[in-house]
């Protein structure tokens, strides 16, 4: 996996917070991964949501038109038309300026905001190819996982820019 940029630099959507419906799983774990503060729960009731959303002063992502148009979400929600996750990441960085300044600063998995960790740090976290051959990790703080810049990172550019631009 990949470490993106130092602790406090700028990431996309700097101070916008998200969280995205039970239908929008993909869309959510794309956005993290382009550095936005995306949360999401795979089971969570409408109003939970809504009432976690206005505490946590989070703009409500959704394909629910019912979702959308509820009271309470005046003003605080955005309807998702695609189907596709590409279509979906592109609708919202275009409506919110996002972009991927932010790359792999935060965990897909739940959210928190990467630190950076020294290679003994993680020693026995990774595989010793692992070890051997990488000199850059982040930890996330909050579940423990460890990234670092694998094979896989140039694909992951493509596909943001891909997604990105259309």
């Amino acid at each position: 996996m990949g470490a993106g940029r130092p602790a406090g630099a700028p990431v996309s959507g700097e101070g916008l917070r998200f969280f995205a419906d039970s239908m929008l799983g993909k869309l959510a774990r794309w956005m993290r991964t382009i550095g936005c503060d995306v949360e999401y729960e795979r089971s969570i009731e409408d109003d939970a949501l809504i009432d976690r959303a206005l505490r946590e002063d989070r703009i409500v992502l959704t394909r629910d038109t019912l979702l959308v148009m509820r009271r309470r979400l005046k003003g605080r929600s955005f309807f998702v038309e695609s189907p596709v996750v590409a279509g979906q990441l592109r609708a919202v960085a275009e409506r919110f300026g996002l972009d991927s300044t932010g790359f792999l600063t935060r965990c897909l998995r739940c959210n928190a905001v990467l630190e950076r960790a020294g290679k003994e740090a993680v020693k026995e976290r990774v595989p010793p190819y692992v070890y051997q051959t990488q000199d850059g990790f982040s930890v996330c703080p909050e579940c423990k996982r460890v990234y670092w810049a694998g094979t896989h990172r140039e694909g992951m550019v493509r596909e943001i820019e891909r997604m990105l631009k259309g």
